[in-house]
């Protein structure tokens, strides 16, 4: 199909109209009736903002995100998904990067809501439920005031425009608005074809709409036409109980999802029949685990490694790949091969040269769905690419023989947390502010649940209180997302340095181990 996504909903409302393009909580809106919203939408947008601004998205994984990110491509508009497990003064520093000019958010958010409107005077709130404030509009009501022809943006010559602008932080714990294209985040015929869509598929959407994960499985279920059953509040028994009573024939799950499903009590004897399709990505899965799963959901598997900034999928792992014993086993401790149209390069990362196969070093990509680079941020820019035009993803592997990739130690000490991006700057520098710490590096140790569990080493002060490991976990509450408290705290006399004074991490994660 190669349709970018307004497009794909022109398309479907026409071809499919009555057919479920999203449900969520027994609401439904079909794919002539997300045509026609996503228009008025884009309407009501364009009364508040000029093109090309920033609107934000302050929400749960719910059948709005689906609207606005239409509509607001359809206006032109670029669409800021906001992270609402950021603590608010995180949450206010990325607002105001963005330059937002509309805020949508639902009432669970609206304190801190309110906390960015407050540093960032003139942006207008719609609240997404019911509101009496005659300044702050209901999302319904905005709607209806609204026509719903179509302003006619997003479609094929539109390739180059940027709609989508996700935030993910850097390795000096700064937040970074990655922009995205329309080129970027096409779904084209071969890579539908990949996911084995048929008539009648329903996905399930369990992931945040901040992610690139969960954007681009919205994106890819959309544009083939399927029904996007969005998930709100994950535990594994709801999602068991949903997969089962709603027929779900594809998934996403990250592997912590996986390992929480896996052991749930009686996950066994739940009727999983219709499944077609699981898709795993987003942080390292153990062998032991996806071998527990392929026998649990007995169902095809697909993995996938990507970064935002590369627009999602750089390498996958196909089907026919998942293979639990005979003389190929090895590659389910694989990311796969590049998808179509995407080069990966294994350079040294201190000269830039491609090193032979079976030899670690950076991983680095060629393709369309690279970013352009950073919102506001030209020397990031510019570091993110190296001199032949590679994006330099700061992840590290090595390609075998056959051009599959197999992750190793990040060049970057980024941690992976139940999917989430974990910078070890941020945790660190919060720590260290806390009267009893002297020195603190934080590590990911790997973790059955999480992936990775988030672990601080702590040199302690000797004329200090000696608090226990709840007292510094305690002590990061408030100040940094939930997601980045550490798992584990670590008491040492020392942290192990190199001859520069450079803290070794990797020793430390072999310490820990």
């Amino acid at each position: 199909m190669g349709l970018h996504l307004p497009d794909a909903i022109r398309l479907h409302a026409t071809e499919r109209g009555t057919s479920t393009a999203l449900s969520c909580e027994g609401g439904t809106v079909g794919y002539a009736e997300l045509d026609s919203r996503s228009n008025r939408i884009a309407r009501a947008l364009l009364a508040e903002t000029a093109a090309g601004s920033r609107i934000g998205f302050l929400a749960r994984t719910r059948n709005e995100a689906g609207e606005i990110l239409v509509g607001a491509a359809k206006a032109g508009l670029v669409t800021v998904p906001l992270n609402w497990r950021l603590a608010v003064g995180e949450l206010t520093a990325v607002a105001q990067d963005a330059e937002l000019t509309v805020l949508l958010v639902e009432p669970e958010f609206r304190a801190a809501a309110d906390v960015v409107r407050t540093a960032l005077p003139g942006l207008r709130l719609i609240v997404i439920g019911p509101s009496e404030e005659p300044d702050v509009p209901a999302y319904e009501t905005w709607l209806a005031a609204h026509p719903d022809d179509d302003p006619g943006r997003g479609t094929g010559s539109d390739a180059d425009e940027v709609f989508l602008q996700i935030y993910t932080s850097g390795t000096t714990g700064v937040p970074k608005g990655v922009l995205l294209t329309h080129g970027n985040f096409y779904a084209d015929t071969t890579e539908l074809e990949e996911y084995l869509w048929e008539p009648g598929s329903v996905a399930l959407n369990a992931l945040p709409m901040f992610h690139i994960g969960g954007l681009g499985w919205l994106r890819v279920a959309l544009t083939a036409g399927a029904t996007s059953l969005m998930f709100p509040d994950f535990t594994p028994g709801a999602a068991a109980e949903t997969i089962e009573r709603e027929g779900v024939t594809h998934a996403f799950l990250v592997p912590s999802v996986l390992h929480l499903l896996t052991e749930l009590p009686g996950i066994e004897k739940r009727d999983f029949s219709r499944l077609t399709l699981i898709t795993y990505g987003s942080a390292p899965i153990t062998p032991v685990l996806l071998r527990r799963s392929m026998a649990l959901f007995g169902c095809h598997f697909m993995g996938k490694y990507g970064l935002t900034e590369g627009g999602g999928t750089v390498t996958q792992l196909p089907p026919e790949d998942h293979r639990p014993d005979g003389p190929e086993q090895h590659l389910l401790t694989s990311v796969g091969r590049p998808r179509r149209g995407v080069d990966v390069v294994i350079a040294d990362p201190e000269t830039g040269r491609p090193v032979p196969a079976g030899t670690a070093g950076e991983i680095r990509v060629r393709s369309r769905h690279n970013t352009p680079g950073y919102w506001n941020r030209p020397e990031e820019t510019t570091a993110l690419y190296d001199s032949e035009g590679l994006l330099c993803t700061g992840d590290g592997g090595y390609l075998d023989a056959d051009g599959y990739l197999f992750l190793t130690d990040r060049i970057k000490d980024m941690i992976v947390s139940g999917g989430e991006n974990v910078y070890p700057t941020e945790v660190e520098s919060v720590l260290a502010e806390h009267p009893a710490v002297s020195e603190v590096a934080v590590v990911g140790i790997p973790d059955d649940t999480w992936g990775e569990a988030v672990t601080a080493v702590v040199v302690l002060r000797a004329d200090a209180a000696r608090p226990d490991e709840q007292e510094l976990v305690d002590f990061t509450r408030d100040r940094i997302a939930s997601y980045k408290k550490p798992r584990r705290v670590h008491f040492v006399d020392a942290l192990p340095r190199n001859p520069n004074g450079k803290v070794l991490k990797r020793e430390l994660r072999a310490r820990m181990h």
